[in-house]
């Protein structure tokens, strides 16, 4: 898992795809059959809160786990609930005052408007394919295609989904696949070649290779 995630605090569930996806890379991939086996019973999971999410994708950009956490904590005590209405309603000073940058600031209200506007289309996401999401979701400021692929991970559980602008990702492949020598994502599109359409999974077992800890949005 990238650097800049906060680690897992309450989570709800683990996908049902995920024994027979383990299945399939173990069968295909070696090094997934070792990375796999050394993981015992953790699993991906979700927080079940797309609005909590995504803030938390933007708290956690470019800073360390630990950091993320502590700014993460700081910024829910400002509020009643973790809804759009109660971020809008905070004074910009106290949450620059809990740790948030002045770009983060206004990424998250940007954020709580799009939701509390309806801008997003959360009942239609089920439906959507992972590319009609990203489009959606890159639209609001502060959120790339790494957040976005991070929440169809992450949120959405979508399966054969592979952040190529990971770093994490990109450094475990290397380490796991190519004995540390750089990787670009033309090779770490070939390595995944063996992982589809389970990607998602495979990404989450590169990740829990660099830090065995599970991580949640």
């Amino acid at each position: 898992m990238p650097s800049d995630a906060p680690h897992a605090a309450s989570v709800h569930a683990t996908p049902g795809y995920w024994a027979e996806a383990c299945k399939h890379l173990m069968k295909k991939d070696r090094v997934m059959k070792r990375l796999i086996s050394q993981s015992g019973d953790v699993a991906l999971q979700t927080r079940g809160d797309a609005f909590t999410t995504l803030a938390r994708s933007i708290v956690g950009q470019q800073i360390s786990v630990k950091a993320a956490q502590t700014v993460w904590e700081r910024f829910a005590a400002l509020l009643r609930s973790m809804q759009p209405a109660s971020v809008l309603g905070l004074r910009a000073e106290d949450m620059r005052a809990a740790g948030l940058s002045a770009r983060k600031v206004d990424y998250l209200l940007a954020l709580a408007l799009h939701f509390e506007q309806g801008r997003v289309h959360v009942q239609d996401w089920v439906a959507m394919d992972d590319e009609a999401i990203i489009a959606e979701l890159v639209a609001i400021r502060g959120i790339g295609r790494w957040t976005a692929e991070m929440f169809l991970i992450f949120h959405l559980m979508r399966p054969n989904v592979l952040p190529l602008d990971d770093v994490g990702l990109l450094n475990g492949i290397s380490r796991s696949y190519f004995s540390g020598d750089p990787v670009s994502r033309s090779d770490a599109r070939e390595v995944a070649e063996a992982w589809r359409p389970w990607c998602s999974v495979a990404t989450w077992y590169i990740w829990r290779s660099l830090d065995p800890l599970p991580v949640a949005y």
